[in-house]
């Protein structure tokens, strides 16, 4: 009730105060260090609570979802089964690639990103696995993604297992030509998936859902520092004592090191290996033929984290966008411009990649990544005297 009771006067002072603080916050210029310190911790937690918090949730429930359509699938095989499954997975799919501009942390620490997103699938071993009968028997069993985990190889787990199951050629397979040992081995590796996932979001996010926690201790998976902080507590506290990060810049550099990163992968490994040459069997979701929506996710993945979140959460006024166009507002253009670039090259490759990949469209993408990376480092760069 004291909050109702407020003088005229009081909450004038606090709408003249909460403005004052909203444009220090939008200028990294303004107010001095103190000011600059607000704006940095405000871009933080808008990055957490807007980008990656929410990929990552969103990440967890699609694979939770995912376990459950693929065991629906193998106790009633039909072809409309099959392909909501299918529809399941890409949702997976479409969450992990936007989650690819933030893989330092615990995606890295961890090993999660090669335990789920390796390739090419090592067909030669699938096929012996396919012909070990104990060893479907244990992936079968009560603890059949522990199993997984644990006696199964990079090259036959995570997305890619399944997407061989699941797809030929673009399309969902006819349901004939999956079987039952198939449906033993897709079970456990996504039950293993969606346990990655839920350490991803778990090491994040202290808020995460309670179950999800709770299995993360029943598997004994690390899900925090060595000091006991999540990796969102530790960025939260960027500058402060108990953080790895020494100063708040050195926060938003890590966020801008992601994109970097991811940019340059696209660029130069995900197109560039085939499309060069180096490597022709390396193409990332072959079987979906979705290679090119992966690609454009993962610079969206980008794009959310420069420009304040994900579709629907973005907050232009607390982004690092905002912070670099206040620091030199044509480096901002060209970073904005280099990431819809980025996008648009990679959207007009001709399709799909893996039939395409020699073609010129797929050297114009590999140029933008390449542009992009560049622009980035530049805007990293100049947050270094801020």
């Amino acid at each position: 009730m004291k909050k109702l009771m407020k003088s005229a006067a009081l909450i004038a002072a606090t709408t003249l105060f909460t403005v004052s603080f909203s444009a220090c916050n939008k200028n990294p210029q303004n107010g001095g260090e103190e000011a600059k310190k607000e704006t940095k911790d405000a871009i933080i937690k808008q990055y957490l609570d807007h980008t990656l918090y929410p990929t990552y949730t969103n990440l967890a429930a699609k694979t939770d979802n995912l376990v459950d359509d693929l065991e629906s699938l193998k106790a009633n095989m039909t072809q409309d089964n099959l392909d909501k499954t299918c529809a399941s997975f890409l949702d997976a799919r479409h969450w992990w690639e936007m989650s690819e501009a933030f893989l330092f942390g615990a995606a890295s620490d961890f090993g999660i990103d090669p335990h789920i997103d390796s390739w090419p699938l090592d067909e030669t071993e699938f096929n012996r696995l396919m012909n070990n009968p104990e060893m479907l028997e244990d992936l079968e069993g009560e603890d059949g993604a522990v199993v997984a985990r644990e006696r199964l190889g990079n090259a036959l787990l995570g997305f890619h297992g399944l997407e061989y199951v699941l797809f030929r050629e673009g399309q969902a397979r006819p349901v004939s030509e999956i079987n039952n040992d198939m449906m033993i081995y897709a079970v456990a590796v996504a039950g293993d998936l969606r346990n990655s996932c839920f350490q991803l979001e778990v090491s994040w996010n202290a808020n995460a859902p309670q179950a999800h926690k709770d299995l993360m201790e029943e598997l004994e998976f690390n899900t925090s520092l060595a000091n006991g902080n999540t990796y969102g507590e530790n960025m939260t506290l960027a500058g402060e004592a108990g953080s790895t990060y020494a100063t708040r810049t050195q926060a938003l550099q890590a966020i801008l090191d992601g994109c970097i990163d991811i940019s340059d992968e696209v660029g130069t490994s995900k197109i560039g290996k085939c499309h060069t040459g180096e490597d022709v069997t390396y193409v990332e979701s072959p079987y979906s033929q979705k290679s090119i929506k992966d690609f454009t996710d993962n610079i969206t993945s980008i794009q959310n984290a420069y420009m304040g979140g994900i579709e629907g959460q973005r907050d232009g006024d607390l982004s690092v966008h905002n912070f670099v166009k206040d620091i030199n507002a044509e480096l901002d253009t060209k970073v904005v411009n280099a990431i819809n670039n980025a996008i648009e090259k990679i959207q007009n490759m001709k399709a799909p990649f893996v039939l395409f990949y020699m073609d010129a469209s797929a050297g114009e993408a590999m140029e933008a990544c390449q542009q992009l990376s560049n622009i980035l480092d530049e805007a990293k760069d100049a947050l270094n005297e801020q």
